[in-house]
Parts: structure tokens; C-alpha cells; sequence
């Protein structure tokens, strides 16, 4: 394989986590006797650009599919953080009823919901079919495709040019990652802003989050290869701040290659701190194999644990992590018998591979397990809080990654 930016062969490999399922094909229960589709999962690093990148085995139609069930307004602290974003843009780049907010990858309109409340027009663009309904029943106009420079130049030549566009975790779900980066300088006005959020390599390495490897996300993303993807299809890294989401991500602002905005300094800052950690150089990633193996055989080890002892154990959030965690451990119902998740697209279907039951909260209730395994991690706090009332029947809460941690 070349890699999907510059070309180069890849050589060098990253993460081998085996093989497993799409980790959003949640199984209905009718389809439990059919086979499913797995595909390797392995990671690669490529020494010219230096991005890391998945093999490629499924296409981006076979992942995001017209039944996706990732619903990003089921996460309260994301509402939030989207609430806080939105305002943040408006007061930094003037953005009023005369404006044009743009996100790409909308979802179920978490988003542009607070885009529309503060009498901003806006559209969304989302191609898979569950979620784009969802966001339109909040009233939002969406375009059904997915996004390039094809899509990008035929909406700037119907008028609908971007003064701002959002692209929040989906810079690292697209494929022909070139083409998907210049369809936002086809469609960004002469002065206009479009900011990228994604989890940051740096903290996906450094803090053994191997669990959010699986096939939606193609490339892991540092902002060094950012700003050379950026700059080879048209766009200019002018600021970048950090953020605690998802176990740590950035949020990168582009502007068109002409643009009128300043480069920060904090851009030069955060490429010289990922040069000193040194993430241009093979060494960086040789360990990452081996502690992603430790985190597999300590939660085994935990669970086998548990049942001997006559324990009862949940897990929480049917996430796409956790899948990514259970298939490379081979966790099934005989070590961890349901998955509770609030989201009602998920509830009543199967954890694809290990095919887990997913159950509502009530189950949780009802069942009082003695461990409540938690799979988002990055939700950690907002998920002990909302579970705080499993303390009266003294369950423990529990996470594996990035070390295995009974709290």
C-alpha cells in the first residue's frame, strides 16, 4: 500500500490488531445467524509525511452505511463543548445573519442546532441517511453526499460559499484524504474559516489510546501532517488550540492559501513540541505494539478474575472504542454479558464480533452488577456521574485503557 496523502510505500508498521468487523455494524438480531464481514486492522506510518494511516480492506460505503447509529447528541459533555464552539466563533470572527456556517459531517445537527438559535444560516452536510433525517427533524437543511472538491466547487457555484465550516472527527474518516481537504478551499469564501477538530496522535501514543483504531477512522492525525496535507490542497494552518476530548485532540484553523489571518505562534510551538517528542522518526511508534497487548491481557486477566470470584460485570457505552477493545481481546458474553448504551438506535442490537447484547439502562437497574466496565474512557467523568446511583448497591467502576483502573 501507498500511503493516501504523498504516494510514498509504507513500510513501517504502527499497531496490528488483528481483525474484526466495522466497529459502527451493530448486529440486529435476525442477522445473528448470518456471517459477518471481518477485515485486518493494521496501522502504518508513512516516513515521508509521517501519517498514519489504516490498510485499506473496506470501502468508506461499507462503513457509513444509511443505518449508522453513531448519534452525537447523546453525549451531553459534546453538547456542551459544541454549545461553547459555536459561541467561541461567533464573538472571535464577527459571524452574524449575513453569514454562511457550513459543517461538514453534521451528524444529527448537535451542532448547527445552536448555529440556527443564534439566527446564523447555516447548512449541514452528512451522508449517511439515519443521522442526516435526525438533524432535519431539528429543522436543519443537509446535503446527503459525501464531501470533496467535487461537491465543494458545485455548492461555492450555486452561492453557498462558507464563511465559517466546522469538520469536527471526520478528518480522520475519509479515505481520499486529499480530495476531502480541497473540497473546503473550493468552497471557503476569499476570508473565510474552517476549523477541524480530531483526536491528536501525540496523545493517542503517548497514552496507549489504541482502542480508537478501527476501519471509519483511515488516517491518525498529527498537526505535522496536517499542515502538509492542508498545504498541498490549498489550505493554510494559521492557528491551533488543544483540547481534552477524546482523550486529547486539536482544533486546527485553515484558512484558503491567500487567506487575511496571521499564523500564530502557537503553530510553530505545537509542530516543534511533536518534532522534540519525535514523531518523525520510526523509534516513536516501536512500543506502542506491546502496551496495547498489556491492556489486552490485564482486562482479560481482570474479568476472568471477576467470574471466578462470582462477580457480576457490565460494560457501558456501546461505543466504537470499545468494539476496537473487545474484538482485540476476545471478550464475549461469557466474560461480559451485556453492554448498556442510552442511545435507542444501539439498544436491542448486538456489539458487532463479539456480539454482546446491548441493553437500555434500565437493564443496568434492574441487574445491579457488582463492576460497571466503562468503554468510552473519554466520557469517563460524565458517565460515573450520570451511573452515581450504582454506589448504593456498591458497584465499582472500571476502565482499561490507558491502564487498567478500578475507581
Amino acid at each position: 500500500m501507498n500511503c493516501r496523502h504523498c504516494q510514498t510505500p509504507l513500510r513501517t508498521p504502527v499497531l496490528d490488531l488483528g481483525a474484526a468487523p466495522p466497529s459502527n455494524a451493530y448486529l440486529q438480531a435476525a442477522k445473528l445467524n448470518a456471517a459477518e464481514v471481518w477485515f485486518p486492522l493494521r496501522l502504518m506510518v508513512c516516513e515521508n509525511c509521517w501519517l498514519v494511516q489504516t490498510e485499506d480492506y473496506a470501502a468508506s460505503d461499507e462503513l457509513f452505511t444509511e443505518d449508522y447509529a453513531y448519534f452525537s447528541s447523546y453525549s451531553s459533555s459534546w453538547l456542551k463543548h459544541s454549545e461553547a464552539y459555536v459561541a467561541a466563533m461567533r464573538a472571535r470572527f464577527g459571524l452574524d445573519g449575513d453569514s454562511m456556517v457550513v459543517e461538514v459531517a453534521a451528524n444529527d445537527g448537535y451542532l448547527l442546532q445552536f448555529v440556527a438559535a443564534a439566527g446564523i444560516p447555516n447548512y449541514g452536510i452528512e451522508p449517511t441517511a439515519s443521522t442526516a433525517q435526525a438533524a432535519r427533524d431539528k429543522g436543519i437543511d443537509i446535503v446527503e453526499r459525501f464531501f470533496g472538491v467535487a461537491l465543494g466547487q458545485e455548492l461555492a457555484a450555486a452561492g453557498r460559499s462558507a464563511d465559517l465550516m466546522a469538520a469536527n472527527n471526520v478528518l480522520a474518516h475519509v479515505p481520499d484524504i486529499n480530495d476531502f481537504v480541497g473540497g473546503f478551499a473550493a468552497l471557503l469564501k476569499p476570508t473565510g474559516v474552517a476549523t477541524f477538530e480530531f483526536p491528536h496522535l501525540l496523545r493517542m501514543i503517548a497514552e496507549t489510546q489504541f482502542d480508537t483504531a478501527y476501519h471509519e477512522h483511515y488516517s491518525y492525525l498529527s498537526l505535522t501532517a496536517v499542515e502538509r496535507i492542508f498545504a498541498a490542497n490549498g489550505l493554510q494552518v494559521f492557528d491551533v488550540e488543544e483540547l481534552p476530548t477524546h482523550g486529547g485532540s486539536l482544533r486546527v484553523f485553515a484558512q484558503r492559501a491567500d487567506g487575511p489571518h496571521e499564523i500564530s505562534p502557537r503553530v510553530a510551538a505545537l509542530l516543534a513540541h511533536e518534532d522534540a517528542a519525535g514523531m518523525r522518526s520510526v523509534d516513536y511508534y516501536a512500543s506502542f505494539q506491546a502496551r496495547a497487548e498489556k491492556v489486552k491481557h490485564d482486562l482479560t486477566a481482570f474479568l476472568i478474575e471477576q467470574r471466578r470470584a462470582g462477580r457480576k460485570v457490565a460494560a457501558y457505552g456501546a461505543a466504537a472504542k470499545g468494539n476496537t477493545l473487545l474484538n482485540f481481546a476476545g471478550i464475549r458474553p461469557d466474560l461480559l454479558p451485556y453492554v448498556v448504551d442510552r442511545n435507542p438506535a444501539k439498544a436491542g442490537n448486538f456489539m458487532p464480533g463479539s456480539r454482546i447484547p446491548i441493553v437500555g439502562e434500565d437493564h443496568l437497574q434492574a441487574d445491579k452488577p457488582d463492576t460497571v466496565l466503562i468503554l468510552p474512557w473519554n466520557l469517563m467523568d460524565e458517565v460515573v456521574a450520570q451511573l452515581s446511583y450504582a454506589r448504593t448497591w456498591g458497584a465499582k467502576f472500571v476502565r482499561a485503557v490507558p491502564a487498567l483502573e478500578v475507581l
